[in-house]
């Protein structure tokens, strides 16, 4: 599975748990530690938490390697490390305050 494959399978794991506001960034030429960058914002650490959780267990369906998980202690952003893609799962609070779309979205490239 290339990359784009991933962020495809990433956002259909994340609409099977309605996850909202999706966004996905291409950061390959910011970063050398990853491709691509994907937020989604949940109602309710429950919520964040069953997202993480499905998309971990989709991708690994998949046949893909999930590096990490982290931030489950409190669920209000989790983040679940596949390698090339990087998922951010938060509340909106939480998203709102760190803004990580404001921050690579200057010089990203969104998904097309």
């Amino acid at each position: 599975m290339d990359s784009r494959e991933k962020v495809q399978a990433v956002i259909s794991a994340l609409e099977d748990i309605k996850a909202q506001d999706i966004q996905v960034m291409d950061v390959s030429e910011l970063s050398s530690l990853f491709e691509w960058m994907v937020i989604a914002s949940a109602s309710s650490t429950r919520q964040t938490k069953a997202l993480a959780g499905h998309v971990e267990e989709k991708l690994k369906e998949a046949g893909e390697l999930v590096s990490g998980v982290e931030g489950l202690e409190t669920g209000e952003w989790v983040l679940v490390d596949l390698g090339d893609v990087i998922v951010h799962i938060m509340q909106p609070a939480i998203r709102q305050y760190y803004n990580l779309e404001g921050l690579w979205a200057a010089h990203a490239r969104p998904l097309g």
